[in-house]
């Protein structure tokens, strides 16, 4: 199991590398990096407000982490990546406690999964929201929003959050410098064992978080058991 995945976040970026290069991808997200390096010193800030822009609109922002890469270097993508989806997070899950909250109750009212949550979280607030975090249980932009139905305090929230993101933020970001340098390769000076080091620590990276994350989902399933033996 731990080979198939490794395979195929191989697989994954060869064809990132491909998708790049021969589609429109690769356009949209040159013209992208384009626009924002447009905005010189302020270009971090414009990228950081793209990510929370996309985050309360329920848009996924794979492929924006992905190609901060292509824009900043590895850390300062991360950073602005990291701060952009947590202050995203923050603005959708203020705007359940405030405007939306009956709109997205109606939400969560289809889904049974969040109902489980809703009682473990009432329990063990920042725990519960930091394992779902690691855990992909719900998509992202969705659970910002659902999170603000919760009695999860917004402190514990903020910090459950950041933590949580890190790994996957960590995975996408790498993801997005290998295949820039596997693009730029032979322009930049890079040699082709730097390129094969770099997947290999990306093979490694993709090892860790999916340890991390199966680790997390175990913990939340045992958790949402414990509540609901306690609740019965």
């Amino acid at each position: 199991m731990k080979n198939k995945k490794l395979w195929l976040i191989g697989l994954l970026v060869v064809a990132l590398v491909v998708l790049l290069r021969f589609l429109s991808v690769g356009d949209w997200l040159a013209q992208l990096q384009e626009s924002i390096k447009g905005l010189g010193a302020f270009a971090p800030i414009g990228y950081l407000l793209l990510y929370v822009a996309t985050t309360v609109l329920l848009i996924p922002g794979s492929v924006l982490t992905i190609g901060a890469a292509g824009i900043f270097s590895f850390w300062k993508a991360l950073a602005v990546v990291l701060v952009g989806a947590n202050v995203g997070a923050l603005c959708a899950f203020l705007l359940t406690r405030t405007f939306l909250r009956d709109r997205v109750a109606l939400w969560a009212a289809g889904n049974p999964k969040f109902a489980a949550l809703d009682r473990a979280i009432g329990r063990e607030g920042f725990k519960m929201v930091l394992l779902v975090r690691l855990s992909p249980v719900f998509p992202f932009t969705l659970l910002n929003y659902f999170l603000g139905l919760t009695t999860v305090r917004i402190s514990s929230y903020v910090l459950a959050n950041l933590i949580g993101m890190l790994p996957g933020t960590f995975l996408y970001v790498y993801i997005g410098a290998t295949a820039r340098d596997a693009l730029s390769a032979g322009a930049s000076g890079i040699g082709t064992w730097q390129i094969v080091l770099r997947v290999v620590g990306l093979l490694a990276t993709v090892a860790v978080v999916a340890m991390v994350t199966r680790t997390a989902k175990k913990a939340l399933a045992h958790v949402e058991q414990a509540t609901d033996a306690t609740l019965q």
